[in-house]
């Protein structure tokens, strides 16, 4: 793979091809706006078909292939056929972005059941081991490496009342991907994680429709705003690109200062 330095234009994604599970909106709809709009082709994969259906119409506004799959990562047969079907219909996948995630609906940790436990689990930990597995072998296959990108969270490293099921599979991503950074240097694959701060989702609507929430926490966020979803673009670009080639390993936040004040 060549390296920032052999390449005037670094940021151009043109010929490549970006994988954003979750990536019907939100923070995957973000950053697969901000990938098409560098060059890439995107493949996109969610559960909803009508939400697949709209993302899909506004990445075609950038003018590149654009192909939307619906795939339930935590079923391991889904995600290996959805892979298939992505490296099938674009050619190959140089870059995914693990962003899938649900939250927690326990009220407290000792009313957290195990059924409530695994369907966190089985989405946010489980579904990312399935994505990243099958995107690493592609992308050992193909043997020109690639980029691994995990969406993580405050929680992985601060917790989260009432949400312990929420931080545990999100600390795990950590683990899973500096676990790959290590393993797969060797064949030029790079794995690294975004941890974003309270950005404008369908998972934090609920507590931003909450005025205590509201009142309590904004004020938190040194730059007084909640994050967007295109605000997680640029770095995405930048993890896709040949600018990060020397860059694994590693957490990255994005979140307004929040976690520093």
């Amino acid at each position: 793979m060549s390296t920032i330095a052999d390449n005037p234009t670094p940021f151009d994604l043109s010929g490549r091809v970006a994988l954003i599970t979750g990536g019907n909106s939100g923070i995957g709809l973000g950053m697969a706006n901000a990938l098409a709009a560098h060059g890439a082709d995107v493949a996109i994969w969610g559960t909803n078909p009508h939400k697949n259906r709209a993302a899909r119409a506004e990445l075609l506004q950038h003018g590149h292939r654009v192909l939307d799959l619906i795939c339930d990562v935590g079923d391991q047969q889904q995600v290996v056929e959805a892979m298939h079907s992505t490296v099938e219909g674009l050619g190959r996948v140089d870059s995914v972005f693990v962003n899938s995630g649900v939250g927690s609906k326990a009220p407290s940790f000792l009313e957290t059941s195990a059924d409530e436990w695994r369907r966190v689990m089985r989405v946010n930990l489980d579904g990312a081991f399935f994505t990243a597995q099958e995107a690493v072998r592609h992308m050992v296959g193909r043997g020109d490496g690639g980029s691994v990108v995990f969406i993580t969270s405050g929680s992985a490293f601060f917790g989260q009342q009432a949400g312990q099921s929420y931080g545990a599979s999100k600390a795990g991503l950590i683990a899973m991907m500096k676990g790959i950074a290590v393993e797969h240097a060797r064949h030029g694959i790079r794995a690294n994680a975004i941890l974003p701060g309270w950005v404008e989702s369908d998972l934090t609507a609920p507590a931003f429709n909450w005025d205590t929430f509201v009142a309590k926490v904004k004020p938190r966020v040194p730059m007084r705003r909640w994050g967007k979803p295109s605000d997680l673009g640029g770095m995405a670009v930048y993890f896709a690109s040949e600018a990060s080639s020397w860059h694994t390993g590693d957490v990255v936040t994005i979140d307004g200062g929040y976690h520093s004040f």
